[in-house]
């Protein structure tokens, strides 16, 4: 049990953070699921479009750190190769 101040301050903060990180880490999800259910229907169109906007969404997961930039990285490519396969 946190007995400093401080050490109570670090988990009214860790709380705080988790919060936010799991928001953006299932938003995150959410995009990539958008151009898989995409490419699943077989809707290049559709596919490229999401992709396009699922992009700027794993940078930004890795910018605050989220996600490491090689998951990210290995997902895009991976998301783009099935796009590209259409």
């Amino acid at each position: 049990m946190a007995n400093s101040p401080q050490a109570k301050k670090r988990i009214r903060r860790n709380d705080r953070r988790a919060e936010v990180n799991t928001a953006r880490m299932s938003r995150i999800r959410s995009f990539v699921k958008k151009v898989e259910t995409a490419v699943a229907e077989g809707d290049k169109k559709a596919a490229e479009a999401a992709l396009k906007e699922a992009q700027p969404e794993m940078a930004r997961g890795v910018a605050r750190g989220v996600i490491h930039k090689n998951t990210a990285a290995r997902k895009f490519s991976r998301l783009t190769k099935r796009v590209a396969s259409l």
